[in-house]
């Protein structure tokens, strides 16, 4: 090979950039997009292989915090805007971006890695294993109903959540958004703390139609002048010789509490002239199918949706707590980062753990996919290991690690990166 593998220059990232785009299919993004994901690029985190003045491979990773059961905020490489060219695939080019990048995230302190796969069967040789889901629903608004907001009447007979419609772009409306986001991160595993400029992501509307879907609309949720939740969606009108059949496409709904929450659902179910909500991303435990009348009509379906991969076995496991108190041993396999290798005795409980290295015997053993995939609670071991993916070597091991690797709520990735 004539290739040569290096850090990204800022100079290099329209042809770096162009190279992803035509990897993904040739449409280029739009104006707003290509500024919006220029301006998030972390230069010293994205690599480039190129041939002569070709880019023909790209990679990064964003500097992120990721949430894990416990609250914990840790530093995590959001791998992303991964491709090789049609041209020069089998040739080992995304191997050699993944092996310089997992080695960079362990230099850089970062104990997990993790990314959205387009597709999945790609990433599991390079340690990466599904650790979060995504519910999608397509509920018929026709038929279905929602229970009303469990919200007080203030003293002049109004419900106390009020509703507001506004810009999205509007500044000020933005950092209030943000802010109901940022109160849920710590509380589902698998949500992200966006560092300053990723608050413009969910309010990009890009410039393009949107297959006759409206601009992007926003409601807000207050109470008694403070901002306790919001959606974002876009209104896509339709109609056939019965009258009109319109369709809510939901991007985001975040509340800081049921009664907002519930009234925001209430509102999206009784917009005018439609009869579909569709919303691609809900987290799988979302409470909005515990107060639909009918469920059935709201066409659940679960997707793949975060893929993680612990880069420092010992540094992810102590950066979480566990469900229930825990002492196991660990045997590990990892043959991509054979740091990660061998026994690691895990003790820990609901304040904290510790996991470090031992000669004792394994009690349980797994490769490293499958630690990621029980790492966030959202897959358990003992599910793993009736797929022949975890084994037993002390009895009694298996329910005790998987009971305390559970969360009581999903992790959820509520956006890709």
């Amino acid at each position: 090979m004539t290739t040569e593998l290096r850090v990204l220059r800022p100079a290099e990232w329209a042809s770096w950039f162009g190279a992803l785009e035509l990897a993904f299919g040739g449409v280029p993004e739009t104006g707003a997009e290509r500024a919006l994901w220029r301006d998030l690029t972390e230069f010293e985190r994205s690599l480039g292989v190129w041939d002569g003045e070709e880019c023909v491979g790209t990679a990064g990773a964003f500097s992120f915090r990721l949430s894990v059961p416990g609250g914990a905020l840790v530093p995590t490489a959001g791998v992303t805007m991964v491709s090789v060219a049609a041209t020069y695939r089998r040739r080992g080019v995304l191997t050699s971006m993944m092996r310089r990048q997992l080695d960079d995230v362990r230099t850089w302190g970062e104990p997990l890695a993790v990314l959205t796969a387009s597709e999945p069967e790609i990433y599991g040789r390079f340690g990466y294993g599904l650790a979060a889901q995504q519910l999608t629903a397509r509920i018929d608004t026709s038929r279905v109903r929602i229970a009303p907001p469990a919200a007080p009447e203030a003293a002049d007979g109004s419900q106390e959540v009020r509703l507001r419609r506004v810009k999205p772009d509007d500044p000020a409306v933005r950092e209030a958004c943000e802010a109901v986001y940022a109160a849920q991160v710590a509380g589902r595993p698998g949500m992200l703390a966006r560092r300053p400029g990723w608050e413009r992501l969910p309010v990009l509307d890009g410039g393009r139609p949107k297959d006759g879907a409206s601009p992007l609309q926003c409601v807000l949720a207050e109470r008694h002048g403070e901002v306790v939740g919001f959606t974002l969606f876009r209104n896509k009108p339709e109609w056939d010789m019965a009258g009109p059949k319109g369709t809510i496409e939901l991007g985001d709904l975040y509340a800081r509490d049921a009664a907002a929450y519930v009234s925001l659902w209430r509102f999206l179910f009784s917009i005018d002239l439609t009869s579909t909500v569709l919303a691609d991303n809900r987290p799988p435990d979302d409470p909005f199918q515990y107060v639909v009348s009918d469920v059935r009509r709201c066409a659940l379906r679960l997707r793949d949706s975060l893929y993680l991969r612990p880069v420092e076995v010992g540094a992810a496991l102590e950066a979480r707590t566990y469900r229930a108190p825990v002492d196991v041993v660990l045997g590990v396999e990892d043959a991509f980062c054979p740091w990660n290798e061998g026994n690691w005795r895990l003790s820990g409980d609901a304040k904290g753990a510790s996991c470090e290295r031992t000669a004792d015997r394994p009690d349980l053993t797994l490769g490293v996919r499958e630690l990621a995939a029980a790492y966030l609670g959202g897959t358990s071991l003992a599910a793993l290991a009736r797929a022949g993916r975890v084994r037993e070597v002390r009895t009694g091991a298996l329910a005790e690690a998987s009971t305390a690797f559970g969360s009581d709520v999903a992790p959820w990735l509520p956006h890709g990166f």
